[in-house]
Parts: C-alpha cells; sequence; structure tokens
C-alpha cells in the first residue's frame, strides 16, 4: 500500500487539473483529500514497518522490469532512513494545503503542480533502482519552477531560474554518475538496484570521480556551501506552500541523494587519500558543512527581510545533516536523520507563519516594519516562537536531540569542528532571538501606529500550525517514536560502510 503514494498524488494532480478553474472550493478540497491520503499511507507504514528486520520492506518485492536493456527495474520500497521522509512529507503536503486555502489564481494548476511535485518527492524516498530515483528526482524538479514563477513574489522570475538551473547542474552530475555505473558494470549483469549496487565493490578509480560527482550533484539540492545561493532566493521568491516544500522536503531529497547513492554505493572514497590527504573527501564535506552552519547563521544575523533569515536558517540548518552523514558513527547518521525530519517540520511551520499569517496580512516582510505584531496577533506570535525555539534546539523539542545527537558523532569523528559549529548554534540563538523581539514585540510601526485590523487567523490556518507545532512537541518529547527505526537502518548501513572504509574513519 505504501508505494500508492505518489500514484496518489499523481491521480490528485490530473484530476484537480481537469476540474473546471471557476469549481474553487472543490479543487481545494480534492486536493487537501489527496495530500491526506498520502499522509495516511506513510502513517500506515510507518505502523506495519518491521524495525526488528530492517532493510526495505512495504514494497513490490523485487519489482518489475520496466527498461530490461539496462537492467532498470521499477522496484520501491522503504526502510528506517525513507519512511520518516515519507511521512514528513504527507505532513507538509497536508499543511501545504490548508495554508493555501487562500490561493484564488488559477487554483486547478496551482493544486495540480502542489500534487506532481509531492508525487515526484515521494518516489525518491521510495524508489529502490537508482534510474528510478533519478527519474522521480527530474520530475520533482519542473514543478518547482512553475509555483515559484506564476504564484510567486520578489523577483520571482529570477528565483524560479536560478533554482532550477541549479537543480538541474546538480542534476548533470548526478547523470554523469548514472552514466558512469552503466558502463563499468558488466552488460549480462547490469543493473540499478540499490541494493546490488551496495554490494558492489567498485574500484578504487572509479570511487574517486563517481562519489563526488554524486555528493556534489545532490548536495547542491541540500544547500550546500557555497552552492546554497538558490536556497535564500527561492525560498523567499516561492509562494507559502512552495516555500515549505522547497525547505522542507525538497532539500532533503539532496541530503537523501548524498546519504543513499553517494555514501551508500560508494563509502571507500571517504577513505581514500586525495592529493596526499587521507580522507581527503571526508575532510573536505566536514569544512563545507561546519560552513554551512556558521556562514548561514551570520548572513541570517544581519538580514532585515524576515524571509531571508528564515532562508539562511535552513542554510545553517541543513549543514548539521551533512555533518552528521559524513561522522561515520551511530550518533551521528542518526542524528543526520532526526535532523532531517525535525528541520523540515521547522521550516514548514517558519515559512508558514511568515509568508501567510505575516506577509499575506500585513504586506511586509520587513522586520523594522512589524515593530509590536504580537500585541495584535498573538496567535502567529505564539506559533512562530514555538517555531523558533525547536530551531534553537530548546531541550523539549525536536531539534534537540537531532542537533545533540550530531555533536557527540562529531565529538567522537572530528572534535575540532564542534568550534565553528558551536560559534555557528551561539549565533542562531541570537539571530532567533533578535527576529522575535523586533517582529511581535519591538517598537509599534511609525505608519499606522499599529496592526489592529488585520485579517483574522482562519481556521484552516490554525489547524496546521497546531499540528505542525504539536510534531514538534511529540518529536522532542519521545523522539524514539522515529529514532528506533533510524537506529536500526543506521546500524545496517554503518555495518556494511565499516567494511570498506578504515576503522579508524568509522568509530563506533
Amino acid at each position: 500500500m505504501l508505494v500508492w503514494t505518489f500514484w496518489i498524488s499523481f491521480l490528485g494532480s490530473a484530476a484537480v487539473a481537469l476540474l473546471p478553474s471557476h469549481w474553487k472550493s472543490e479543487v481545494r478540497w480534492l486536493a487537501l483529500l489527496f495530500a491526506a491520503l498520502g499522509l495516511a499511507l506513510g502513517l500506515w507504514g510507518w505502523g506495519a514497518y518491521d524495525v526488528e528486520v530492517g532493510g526495505y520492506q512495504l514494497g513490490n518485492g523485487e519489482g518489475v522490469p520496466w527498461i530490461p536493456e539496462l537492467g532498470v527495474r521499477f522496484r520501491l520500497g522503504a526502510d528506517g532512513f525513507s519512511l520518516p521522509l515519507v511521512i514528513l512529507t504527507g505532513v507538509i503536503g497536508v499543511t501545504g494545503v490548508l495554508y493555501s486555502w487562500n490561493i484564488e489564481e488559477r487554483v486547478n494548476q496551482f493544486f495540480a503542480l502542489y500534487l506532481l511535485l509531492l508525487g515526484g518527492v515521494y518516489g525518491v524516498f521510495l524508489s529502490v533502482d537508482l534510474f528510478l530515483l533519478v527519474v522521480f528526482y527530474e520530475i520533482a524538479i519542473v514543478p518547482k519552477y512553475f509555483l515559484i514563477a506564476i504564484w510567486g513574489s520578489t523577483r520571482k522570475e529570477y528565483g524560479a531560474m536560478k533554482l532550477v538551473l541549479y537543480s538541474f547542474a546538480g542534476g548533470a552530475l548526478v547523470l554523469l554518475g548514472l552514466a558512469g555505473i552503466a558502463f563499468a558494470a558488466d552488460p549480462a549483469a547490469r543493473s540499478f538496484d540499490l541494493e546490488r549496487l551496495a554490494a558492489t565493490n567498485f574500484s578504487s578509480g572509479f570511487q574517486a570521480w563517481a562519489f563526488p560527482a554524486f555528493f556534489l550533484g545532490f548536495g547542491i539540492l541540500a544547500g550546500l556551501w557555497p552552492f546554497h545561493t538558490w536556497a535564500p532566493t527561492g525560498h523567499v521568491a516561492a509562494p507559502t506552500a512552495a516555500s515549505m516544500l522547497l525547505a522542507g522536503v525538497v532539500m532533503k531529497l539532496g541530503s537523501y541523494g548524498c546519504l543513499r547513492v553517494a555514501i551508500g554505493l560508494f563509502p571507500g572514497a571517504l577513505g581514500a587519500t586525495v592529493l596526499g590527504v587521507p580522507g581527503f573527501w571526508r575532510w573536505t564535506i566536514t569544512v563545507l558543512a561546519a560552513m554551512n552552519i556558521l556562514y548561514g547563521a551570520m548572513v541570517a544575523l544581519v538580514q532585515r527581510d524576515f524571509k531571508f533569515v528564515i532562508g539562511y536558517s535552513s542554510v545553517s540548518h541543513m549543514g548539521f545533516v551533512l555533518l552528521g552523514l559524513v561522522t561515520l558513527n551511530l550518533w551521528g547518521l542518526s542524528g543526520a536523520l532526526l535532523q532531517m525530519f525535525s528541520h523540515g517540520i521547522v521550516a514548514g511551520l517558519l515559512f508558514a507563519v511568515v509568508g501567510r499569517l505575516v506577509y499575506d496580512r500585513t504586506h511586509t516582510r520587513e522586520l523594522d516594519e512589524l515593530g509590536g505584531l504580537g500585541r495584535a496577533a498573538p496567535f502567529t506570535a505564539s506559533v512562530f516562537i514555538i517555531g523558533g525555539l525547536a530551531s534553537m534546539g530548546l531541550p523539549g523539542m525536536s531539534g534537540f536531540f537531532a542537533e545533540l545527537l550530531v555533536l557527540i558523532g562529531s565529538w567522537k569523528a572530528f572534535a575540532w569542528v564542534l568550534i565553528p559549529v558551536g560559534i555557528g548554534m551561539i549565533v542562531t540563538v541570537v539571530y532567533t532571538l533578535r527576529t522575535i523581539h523586533l517582529a511581535f514585540f519591538g517598537a509599534a510601526p511609525l505608519v499606522g501606529g499599529d496592526w489592529r485590523g488585520l485579517p483574522p487567523i482562519t481556521l484552516p490556518e490554525k489547524a496546521a500550525s497546531c499540528f505542525l507545532a504539536a510534531i514538534l512537541f511529540l518529536v522532542g518529547l519521545y523522539p524514539t517514536v522515529l529514532l528506533s527505526m533510524m537506529d536500526r537502518a543506521s546500524q545496517q548501513f554503518l555495518d556494511r560502510v565499516k567494511q570498506t572504509v578504515p576503522v579508524h574513519l568509522a568509530r563506533p
């Protein structure tokens, strides 16, 4: 049943597209229905998954031949890496529809593209065949452009084009690696099955170029510094629901690809000697991830645009994901996976508050012009504070355990990195508190005196906000709800990786 998540999304996309454009209410409810069905199937998968067994489950077995000449099979399934991200996609999908209830322009086309994007994301997380994964990955790129270019704001054409160009540049590197795998394999035994590829001993020469091609190709979409600049620009230009998907889910496609493909298939490259440096790629990624955390936080500190603050915050928090991936220990890897889920919820909530609850009502995102908003909109202020505290890693909220695990894993792998990471965390606290103060508790704006008379928060917006906030507390107070399957998948992954990577690079 789990594999129906993307089929349902594609079916929903076609259904809402065929409805008359003036049936706005019917389109909204139908889009919500299909998004909710995807979430329901994801939650069913979470309940049906056997953690003790681990590995790929809930799919279509060995799959069916799709392109036999290339060894491509239509094989689907989920494990402890992908299943939490399927649930995350469902959560953001449902809440994104609720926050987009006010869309009036070309409603059927908006939700058709929205559901098409959801289907592409589901397909990436459920693909067990690398070729199929890349196909879904490319499918997810196209709707992003139109969602931003048509329904966006603030240099929307520039933001949409920049996002797509970066995405296609990364996709070109991924396709280069995919072609390399096809030519490297014996034609008689050619396969793109991820399990078979993970068990293949690729030559050190092949891994030396395939690993950076895949990691950089996927890493661009994950916001890897210095290729991160598309993210804040795209987030700011995108409409609320698209911002939620971009930061909450689409960036996770990049980090998931880095883990599943680059590290999963070519772990030996992390310990290889390049330019006379043992473990060159591992140290390089560690430095870049630390730059993500520190640079993103410091740039967020000086932003005056509310949405740019959240955009650079996302770049900073994705650094924890990338850092955790290369620790090659259970602490760091499980922390990276939990951070993917946590940041997805946090970013979705914060972008929803800024885009829908603030900007669409006040028509400004300038922090200096939003002072005193908390007195006129206490619900908005409360929800943003909850998201901000989770972003800071406050104990009792999802971000705390995620970042704590990454920090412990980093300490065991490369303790020196905690210096820039620690500074970045301090700056995160500063810019979060600064933003809360300027937007909600600062002096009232000079024009108008206060914000009385703003449109009230609607029921769909309240429901979506409370749903996301509740998840932050649930995962923060009971992280085992996700960590049990993440730990099992991480341990199985590390048991295989340690057979290839030198022991001193894969500490327990």
